[in-house]
């Protein structure tokens, strides 16, 4: 044990992508229910700071802490399984920032932290597929069937094939 604090570093998922604009077009890709499903997992995202996030049918369930449209949209990121009210796992944060680029518009995400090693190349693929599917999308492209795309990314990223 020791009095003094300590500085502890965190592991993140980091991605930039650059996507045809408007900038309004790119958010309401990130923010709304008609598109969520089509690229990330089906739900919704109340559109105000303390909103709630449901995706995925409650798989994925968080709070908005930060709504500035259309720049930056944080929200917590926690993960439940099927009957659960309380998650298993540590709460994290994930968050997208755009930036206009000329006539494309930089989407950073940050997804932090990862606490559990185990987890880093796991989400590390999942970003990288749920992207590809939205950059896809907003160039006016069918994107790849989400499991063909985990398929070629969990090989990237080192991650084992899931079976229960």
């Amino acid at each position: 044990m020791n009095d003094n604090g300590q500085i502890h570093k965190e592991s993140m998922a980091y991605f930039e992508r650059l996507l045809p604009g408007p900038i309004e077009r790119v958010w309401d890709f990130l923010t709304s229910s008609v598109h969520l499903g089509k690229w990330l997992l089906e739900g919704t995202i109340e559109p105000r700071v303390g909103g709630a996030v449901n995706l995925g049918d409650g798989h994925i369930r968080g709070v908005v802490t930060q709504w500035q449209p259309p720049r930056r949209l944080t929200y917590t990121w926690n993960v439940f399984s099927p009957g659960e009210t309380e998650s298993a796992y540590p709460e994290s944060y994930l968050t997208l920032e755009l930036e206009p680029r000329g006539e494309r518009v930089l989407l950073t995400l940050s997804h932090r932290p990862i606490r559990l090693a185990e987890f880093e190349g796991r989400t590390m693929m999942g970003w990288h597929t749920f992207l590809t599917r939205l950059v896809a999308l907003a160039e006016g492209r069918e994107p790849e069937p989400r499991e063909v795309l985990m398929d070629r990314h969990r090989v990237l990223y080192g991650v084992e094939k899931f079976t229960p």
